[in-house]
Formats: C-alpha cells, structure tokens, sequence
C-alpha cells in the first residue's frame, strides 16, 4: 500500500466517529446514521483518485456525507430538504458556537429543515467554521450564517416545549422475541438463540465484518458464550429493537454498546452489533424494557 493509500484510509479511520456524529443528527438515528457513513465511505472509497492532492479532505468527506443524508431524506420524505438561499440570507447570526446545542436529542434536529440542521450541527456540534460549512453544503457562507441563526432559535423552542414527543416504540410480538432472544444471552442458552435465527438471517458487526446465513452467523454467539464481563438488557434504542450491553467492570448504569436486532414473525433476520462502534453511542435515545 503506496503512501496516498495509506494517508486515506487513515482519514476514513479517524473521520468515522465524526461523520457518524453528523449523520445521526441530519437523520435523527444512530442506526440510521450508521447507514449514512456506510454509504459514505462506500462513495468516498469510489472517488479515492481524488483524494490526493485535496486542500481538505475532511470537507470532502463532510460534503459526501451530506449529500448522502439528502438522498435518505429525500427518499424518506421526512422533511423540507432545502431553504431558499435568498431569504435566508436576510438574517444575521453569531459565529461563537453554542455549547449547549450538542445535547440536543437527535429527534429535535429532525424538527429543522436539512440546511438549518446542517448548518447547526456543523457549527455547534462539530466546530466548523461558517465557510467550512458553506463548503460543505454547497451553499452561500451569508445563507449558512442565517440558517443558522434560525436553527438555533427553533431548537431554544423545542427545548422549551414541555412535553417531547415519545420516541416510537415496538409492538408486543416484538418485544416478547426481544426479551426471549435476550435472556438467553443472560443465562447461557445460546442454543435456544440460534433456534431463533431465520435461514436467511445478516450480520454485521460493525466496522469489522458481515455474515449471511443460519450457520455462519451461528458461529458468532461463540465470543459471547465464553465471555464474563457482559450484563445484557432488552431496550428500543430509536425505536427498534435492541439489545443493551454493559460492561461490569466499568459500569451497570451506562450500557456501554447496543446490538439492534430485526424480526420477522418468530425469527431474527438481522443482527448489527456496535461492540466496535461505540461511538454510535452519542445521542442515542434509549427506553429500557423491563
């Protein structure tokens, strides 16, 4: 691997957590924002003949990874993808980022149309300069500035509201498969969760590695069989099903990972583990499922 190679893929290494950051908040799921980055990476990794030689390549990354979080939204029809450059350009707006805009919940973000949360969550988040964020959105530093300004004071009233709206939850069939397939992490009856998963089953361990198929994803519950240090709990992390994972040696308050796991009728038909992509913790909004 000549010099270029290696300087890229570094970059993709050390940006990932950052671009997840990003993602999860312009889509409002770390789960989500975790197929963004995919997505990202897979572009970026196509276009890498243009990597040597860019002036910035954190921007050009942020820029795919934006336009990639369009395309979700676009497909999603969530939101107003766009604002009018024009208007927006009318208002003015601080450059001192504000610190308390990086604990907003990820569902207040999906409240801002995409260029207002863009410009917010590069700015307030992530510690972008105006034109580093006019860069990356393709937009007008003046449009970002007042995108900006607007974002903001839409979240200072959502903050403000007294009553968030209840992040979505999962039916009672699901949860009775989520709290089977969790106890028998708990006790040991790893035999009991490999008779749950479907044929056709997907894994992905995120960031190392993919498995498709009863057998082969059958072999991965090896590591958790033979482990101590893990307490497991049954929790809808985004809305989905999941399964929590603390670390008894560091805490039992604070899960410190989440496998999101899908079902159709009694099987599980995908399984994505995020022991080696914590970083998808930031922002995650979990409900514990006793």
């Amino acid at each position: 691997m000549n010099d270029v190679a290696q300087d890229f893929e570094k970059l993709l290494g050390e940006m990932r957590p950052r671009l997840h950051r990003y993602c999860a908040r312009m889509t409002g799921s770390v789960v989500d924002g975790e197929d963004i980055v995919q997505d990202t990476l897979v572009k970026a990794f196509a276009a890498r003949a243009s990597f040597d030689g860019l002036d910035n390549p954190q921007a050009w990354l942020y820029r795919i990874a934006h336009n990639a979080s369009l395309d979700f939204l676009r497909h999603r029809a969530r939101t107003p993808v766009m604002e009018d450059e024009g208007e927006l350009a009318t208002l003015a707006s601080p450059e001192v980022p504000d610190p308390e805009i990086a604990a907003t919940c990820l569902r207040s973000f999906m409240r801002l149309p995409a260029l207002q949360r863009s410009a917010v969550i590069l700015k307030d988040v992530l510690g972008h300069s105006l034109g580093e964020a006019a860069l990356i959105t393709a937009s007008s530093e003046p449009a970002v500035k007042s995108a900006l300004q607007r974002g903001r004071e839409r979240l200072r009233v959502v903050a403000g509201e007294s009553v968030e709206p209840a992040p979505p939850g999962i039916d009672g069939a699901v949860s009775a498969r989520l709290l089977a397939y969790v106890e028998g992490f708990k006790t040991g009856d790893f035999d009991t969760v490999r008779a749950m998963l479907a044929d056709d089953v997907r894994l992905e361990l995120v960031t190392k590695l993919r498995r498709n198929g009863k057998s082969e994803v059958g072999e991965y519950f090896g590591a958790y069989a033979i482990a101590v240090q893990w307490v497991f709990s049954p929790a809808v992390v985004d809305g989905r099903a999941a399964m929590l994972v603390f670390d008894r040696n560091v805490s039992l308050d604070a899960p410190a990972y989440f496998v999101a796991l899908e079902f159709a009728g009694d099987h599980v038909v995908g399984i994505r583990d995020f022991l080696y992509a914590r970083y998808a913790m930031d922002g995650v909004e979990i409900r514990a499922i006793a």
